[in-house]
């Protein structure tokens, strides 16, 4: 059990250390969200507060979505280093070490989780530009949805990471999947008045989860959630178990 610790630990701090000594990586991923925020954003705010229908409850609307999507990038691309390490050889010297692949898989669920987690958290910290006021109650409150949702998207993919063996293909099939998720998760804007297929794709979109339990505590306004906090938590866990098992499966038939 103490060696199966060690591997799960090891395996997280090399995924930290390569996340901080990247410096580049930090400021880039950035990029994304500050762009959509703060240019998308104001633009759309702008329009519908042209049209009376008022700008700056937009743009307090959309920033839980933009801390999600934050995670969703973040998280699920860091299961692109195992196709990297495939391609390189370093995945070999990984699965001949003496700990099984599920604790393997744990660690890079854990790293990934992580690296989003403390990107989210960056976002998070410019709420008080939108005037949004974020108790400690509240950042570690969020920081723990945040958590939980990135270990889901990290475990999709991990499963997805270990069935494709280039960097191409990874990329490609990441971005097919992604936008299509970011779009249908409430981030932009709401679901439940929207026709009655995106209603129903979102429901088995992860991210729908977690915005919808983010979104009423970061602006502390019970109305907007439309399920239950404890359930969105639910559905994230459940999610993520299956496909840390599944993961752990499809790893263990890597050669």
């Amino acid at each position: 059990m103490k060696k199966e610790l060690i591997g799960v630990y090891t395996i997280w701090l090399r995924d930290i250390k390569r996340y901080f000594r990247d410096k580049p990586r930090i400021i880039g991923s950035l990029g994304q969200p500050i762009l959509f925020l703060f240019v998308l954003g104001t633009g759309i705010a702008s329009s519908l507060s042209f049209k009376g229908g008022g700008g700056g409850d937009y743009l307090n609307f959309m920033f839980p979505g933009i801390i999600g999507m934050t995670v969703l990038f973040t998280s699920f691309f860091s299961a692109m280093s195992i196709v990297w390490d495939r391609e390189f050889g370093f995945l070999r010297e990984v699965l001949v070490a003496p700990i099984s692949r599920t604790s393997i898989v744990i660690g890079k669920i854990l790293g990934g989780s992580t690296i989003a987690m403390i990107q989210g958290a960056i976002i998070l910290l410019f709420a008080p530009l939108l005037k949004i006021p974020i108790t400690f109650t509240v950042f570690f409150k969020v920081i723990g949805i945040m958590f939980l949702v990135a270990m889901t998207i990290a475990a999709m993919g991990i499963v997805l990471a270990s069935v494709i063996k280039s960097m191409q293909a990874f990329q490609v099939i990441t971005n097919f999947l992604l936008m299509p998720m970011f779009f249908l998760s409430g981030a932009l804007f709401p679901l439940n008045d929207t026709v009655k297929w995106m209603n129903v794709v979102s429901r088995a979109n992860p991210l729908f989860y977690g915005i919808d339990a983010m979104r009423p505590v970061i602006l502390d306004n019970p109305a907007l959630q439309l399920y239950p906090l404890w359930l969105d938590m639910v559905v994230l866990a459940s999610v993520t178990v299956v496909m840390s098992i599944l993961g752990a499966f499809l790893f263990s038939r890597q050669e």
